[in-house]
Formats: structure tokens, sequence, C-alpha cells
């Protein structure tokens, strides 16, 4: 069952029950409302490879297939902490035979990286040069304008650490939304978890799983929602052409970890709203 116009289509595998009467919404943020880090993957899947092709036996493993190893794992975490990316490659260059780093460092590598190819954009942001919209994922400034307006308590929750997830909320100007708070990674990365901020926010809130929306571009907020029989909407966002369509890769991914319903972004907030508040069973 679909509903399509132009670019902006809104593919439904479980309609949501009229019965259900949401109250909290939880998003991730990079790449489902923020385009800050758009290429993340492009600085991470090259990095590890570089790692694993130093220990691997190239008569057993190409670099074809130590790239696809690398996006499989790198892609199936998305959504938790990035050291939980960092700690499976440590384990897959022990499994050939490595004697990994810590992943810690692993992460300090990586984030160094990745900071060379943002900041030019948090610089613009920073100055002025840059307008807030202008990396925030299409139509999701008013879709939060939406929810708040109709008394949605709304979490944000990154894999990023929370005091990067803090500022570029805060460049965005979208910092305001999230009354009920931002959360990220911590240094102890076991104190803090996707799981674990909706575990929290259903106990404080006194909500049914039933109560809880979510929305995300990876395989893990997803799944959360799911579990607590939260309806998860997939954000496909085609982060390279934003507000061109699906991103067919995320589509899959999405569709595979159980999203309910999956659109490319939130360019038609208005007609996405409806969908979800609007009982269509």
């Amino acid at each position: 069952m679909s509903d399509c116009q132009d670019s902006f289509r809104i593919e439904i595998v479980e309609a949501p029950r009229k019965s259900r009467q949401f109250r909290a919404a939880l998003f991730d943020f990079d790449g489902t409302l923020s385009l800050i880090r758009e290429g993340w993957q492009n600085v991470m899947v090259p990095y590890f490879c570089e790692i694993l092709n130093e220990v691997v036996d190239p008569q057993k493993e190409t670099a074809d297939i130590v790239e696809t190893v690398v996006r499989d794992f790198v892609d199936k975490i998305t959504g938790k902490q990035t050291i939980y990316q960092c700690i499976q490659l440590a384990e897959e260059v022990k499994l050939r035979g490595g004697t990994p780093l810590d992943p810690l460092l692993y992460k300090k590598e990586y984030l160094r990286r990745l900071q060379r190819r943002i900041q030019g954009r948090v610089d613009r942001l920073s100055n002025g040069q840059a307008k807030p919209d202008d990396y925030v994922v299409p139509g999701g400034r008013r879709f939060l304008e939406l929810l708040r307006d109709a008394g949605i308590r709304l979490y944000l929750a990154s894999g990023t650490d929370e005091f990067y997830v803090k500022q570029e909320v805060e460049l965005l100007n979208l910092t305001q939304f999230f009354d009920g708070g931002v959360y990220g990674a911590q240094d102890d990365y076991k104190t803090f978890s996707k799981a674990m901020v909706i575990d929290r926010l259903i106990k404080i809130n006194n909500l049914s799983g039933e109560e809880l929306l979510g929305f995300g571009d990876g395989y893990v907020e997803i799944e959360n929602v799911r579990t607590v029989g939260g309806y998860a909407v997939g954000i496909a966002t085609n982060e390279a052409n934003p507000g061109q369509g699906v991103d067919n890769w995320k589509r899959s991914r999405l569709l595979d970890a159980g999203a309910s319903a999956v659109v490319p972004d939130f360019s038609e907030p208005e007609k996405l709203f409806t969908f979800l508040f609007g009982g269509s069973q």
C-alpha cells in the first residue's frame, strides 16, 4: 500500500490504528533531521578498510571482500554509539590474527577525519554564511512544529557524542523543540543507548509502548521503537541530494529493520502528520 506524489511518498507497511494515541516521539539526528554529517560513511568505511587490509591474508580476502565486511557491520550497527562500530572493528582485526588497538583510539581517529570533512559546514553555520535550514532535512522544522503544537513530547537520541549533538542541534536552531531532552553518546558508553532513553521516557511519561512514535534512518532506532510496541517511521533521506526522493539502500535497510512506514524526508509535513494522527484503520 502506498501514497505517491512527486518525490514524496509514504510507503506503508502497517498503517497506524485509530486506537493509537501518540503522546511522545523519539527522533534520531544525523540523516533523520540533520545533514551536517552527510557522508560520514564515506569517512568510516575507507578508514576501517585501511585497518583491516593491514592484517588480512589477500589470498583469502580481497579488498572488495573486506569492504563488504566493513559495510555490513557498519550498516547493521548504525544508530548505536560510534564506539560499537569501533569495537566491532577491533574484533574483526583479532579474527584475522592481528592485534587491535583500543576501540577508543579507532574512534578518536575516525572523529578526527570526520571533523575535517564537516568543519566547513559547522563554520558556515556558526558565522551565518549558511542558514540552519540549509542543513535540516527538508520539512523537518515544520514537522517538529506540528508535533509540538499537537502536544507531543519530543526527544532526540543520537549515537554521536552528546557534546557534538547538542552543539549541532543548537546550530540548526532545533533545541527549542525537544522538551524531553537531547541525548547522545557518553564516554562511558555503557551508560547510554537509545533503548535506555526509550525506557526512561516511557516510565517518566507513564506511557504504553503504543503511545510512542519513532523517526530514524538507522536500523537500531527502528528496532528499539518496535520492540516496545511503538510506531516506527523510517526516514530514507537521500542526504547527498535532499528532497530528491528516497535513498533506496536506506529504504531496504529500514524495511528489514521493521519500519511501519518509510518516507524520503518531511517535505510534505502536513500530509505526514495527517497520515499519523488521522487514523487509517
